[in-house]
């Protein structure tokens, strides 16, 4: 999966996923720190990549319709420590059928993932 790794979100992340065989940017590498969530947008859809974020601006499934975007996985821990992030992030990484997330939005907690389709067409 062609991933872009929000800056809100520890670096090691990356390479974690990098050993599971993903593709990912993470926006420090790519000089976008600091950047607007527009232009984080835009370069996610640009380079047709899954944004990983705990930004809160993407969480509006309205705005951001699954099918209308490459994916986004949202974040939302409880209390998101750098360690916690990393391991949660990693084990569903690992487990669940992430490949299958293209378009969707997806809401990762502690406990559960919440995956919502691009609707079906006929």
């Amino acid at each position: 999966m062609k991933i872009k790794l929000d800056e809100n979100l520890p670096l090691q992340l990356a390479s974690q996923l990098n050993l599971l065989g993903h593709d990912v940017h993470a926006v420090e590498d790519e000089g976008l720190s600091g950047c607007n969530d527009l232009d984080l947008w835009r370069s996610a859809q640009r380079d047709a990549r899954f944004l990983l974020t705990q930004d809160l601006d993407f969480s509006d499934a309205r705005t951001f319709s699954p099918g209308s975007h490459h994916g986004i996985a949202l974040l939302r821990f409880q209390t998101p420590s750098r360690r916690s992030l990393i391991e949660r992030t990693e084990e569903i990484f690992r487990h669940e059928d992430v490949g299958q997330w293209t378009g969707c939005f997806v809401v990762v907690t502690e406990r559960k993932v919440r995956v919502r389709r691009p609707p079906a067409h006929s």
